[in-house]
């Protein structure tokens, strides 16, 4: 989604080399830290049923900006991955809210 975003939105980017925007390589490079220091790790739900909010403010509007431009325009791009993306939100029950692991603190 953040390809397709920045595609359309940054053309002077030099998208012809697969490269990003430096302003998107940060979002997705945000991003990707926060899925990879996510609890529900392979259970993780669709970002609208998801109970835990992963990003900060800031991103959580850019993101919100790339996933209006690029949603509809995923069916075009990636038809399969749109089509389990959908059926995974609708299908995927909300999960509960995972616990905190207990840390060892030394006094």
């Amino acid at each position: 989604m953040i390809e397709i975003f920045c595609r359309d939105n940054h053309p002077d980017a030099g998208h012809d080399s697969g490269a990003l925007c430096d302003e998107c390589q940060q979002l997705l490079d945000y991003a990707m830290r926060r899925i990879d220091r996510c609890p529900y790790q392979e259970g993780k739900p669709t970002c609208a049923k998801c109970l835990i909010h992963c990003y900060k403010s800031e991103q959580q509007g850019r993101t919100r900006s790339v996933m209006r431009h690029s949603g509809p325009r995923m069916v075009r791009y990636h038809p399969i991955l749109t089509l389990r993306h959908y059926l995974d939100g609708k299908a995927r029950p909300r999960p509960p809210k995972p616990k905190k692991k207990k840390t060892n603190k030394i006094k």
